[in-house]
């Protein structure tokens, strides 16, 4: 999920997708702003506005999205709610993901010109504006992660790697011991007093 303004022109949470045809050398595009995405269904798209993020009491809901390659057609399709495709890119955009994925990433993002060093850093919330871990239940969430190996069962990946770029100004935690199903928190309010 995404709010970026500089893209959409709105402050709309969406359904996000960055992708790339040769692991960001040259090429790079959110959702449909490059040729190519093959969209199928016409109730949910990539860019899309999500309503409502979030239940009475302020209960999270909770947003899957699966991404995977058909074995037969090597094109990759986008999956919603483990029921609904959304879309696929046809395999022959691709230059390394044309066989295989090597790598996976899950988080959050934040831009604006005011990160990296820069001061005042940006008052840009990532996820709520809450950080891990004092508060878990209200801070950004991801769990169930899994990856597909050569069509077989969906798996746990076998190596993760935490990274935090402005560890002041965001955070994450993740959980992977005494628990049943690895799960990381993240998020943090941009601009505070621990990040001037």
């Amino acid at each position: 999920m995404v709010v970026n303004p500089s893209v959409y022109n709105d402050h709309e949470t969406r359904l996000y997708v960055y992708w790339t045809a040769d692991g960001s050398r040259t090429t790079g595009c959110f959702d449909l702003t490059c040729p190519g995405f093959v969209q199928v269904n016409h109730k949910i798209a990539l860019g899309a506005a999500i309503y409502p993020i979030s239940k009475p009491y302020g209960l999270p809901y909770q947003i899957i999205v699966h991404i995977y390659k058909d074995p037969e057609t090597n094109n990759w399709w986008v999956n919603y709610g483990e029921s609904i495709d959304i879309g696929y890119w046809p395999s022959e955009l691709f230059v390394l993901l044309k066989y295989q994925g090597i790598m996976v990433k899950w988080g959050g993002e934040v831009y604006s010109s005011m990160v990296k060093g820069k001061h005042p850093h940006t008052a840009t919330y990532m996820g709520n504006g809450e950080m891990p871990p004092a508060m878990y239940d209200e801070c950004g969430t991801m769990a169930r992660m899994r990856v597909e190996q050569n069509s077989g069962p969906l798996i746990m990946p076998e190596w993760t790697q935490v990274n935090v770029d402005e560890y002041r100004c965001y955070d994450i935690s993740y959980l992977i011991d005494y628990v049943a199903d690895p799960i990381f928190y993240y998020g943090g309010p941009g601009r505070s007093w621990r990040c001037p």
